[in-house]
């Protein structure tokens, strides 16, 4: 990625020229180190909106390839505020929309502003996981994805994709600040949208939930190769 003293220059730009470097700067690197192959686009047209899209997370970089294969629909990604703090990361933030949400809490402000935004006509990107994989394959999904599901009963398009975790790498160190490209062949399978699983009578709070969550993790899982399929094989 760019280096920190560049992103700290290109960060005290006004807001609009933070934007238009912000995408220039992606659209750079993904011209020079991408190879991307989109599938499944057909499953696009004719969707009802607002819908939520749904995709494995692999890298920092898995927003960027999204935005490019998703940029007729231009849905909201949202991110984890950690991403927006960091300085280098967040020139990636600054050139698509985002919502952020803390992971792993109960934020609740956060939420409320997913669900207004849906409630608004706003299409969003979420990556159900909360956090990119570590073992390069699915992890268990977390509680967000089923709440904003039934809350806003807004359809769902599931995506699979891999090879961003060869195009931006996870700094084993955990310094995203560190990440760089590297070349690689980037796959996103676009799949049909389906509507969110209701509640048997016959199923609790919890079955319900589990239920619900696995269902919806099945269907990333089905357009990824085996190998990637994790815990939803």
């Amino acid at each position: 990625m760019i280096s920190t003293i560049t992103a700290k220059i290109i960060n005290i730009l006004p807001d609009k020229f933070v934007t238009y470097i912000s995408k220039k700067v992606v659209d750079k690197y993904l011209k020079k180190y991408a190879n991307i192959n989109i599938e499944g686009s057909e499953n696009l047209k004719g969707i009802k909106t607002p819908t939520i899209f749904i995709c494995n997370h692999l890298s920092n970089s898995d927003g960027l390839v999204l935005d490019k294969a998703l940029k007729e629909i231009d849905p909201t990604f949202v991110a984890g505020v950690k991403l927006s703090n960091n300085i280098v990361t967040s020139i990636g933030v600054n050139g698509i929309k985002t919502t952020n949400i803390k992971p792993n809490t109960a934020d609740k402000e956060g939420l409320k502003k997913i669900i207004k935004l849906v409630n608004q006509g706003e299409s969003l990107l979420i990556f159900p996981e909360g956090t990119r994989s570590r073992v390069g394959s699915l992890i268990e999904a977390k509680k967000g994805i089923f709440l904003i599901a039934r809350m806003t009963g807004a359809p769902i398009v599931p995506i699979g994709l891999y090879g961003t975790e060869k195009l931006l790498p996870i700094n084993k160190e955990g310094d995203m600040s560190a990440e760089t490209f590297n070349y690689a062949d980037v796959h996103i399978n676009i799949g049909k949208q389906f509507e969110f699983p209701k509640r048997a009578k016959e199923q609790d709070k919890k079955d319900y939930e589990d239920f619900a969550t696995k269902y919806i993790m099945k269907k990333i899982a089905e357009l990824l190769p085996e190998n990637y399929r994790g815990v939803y094989k």
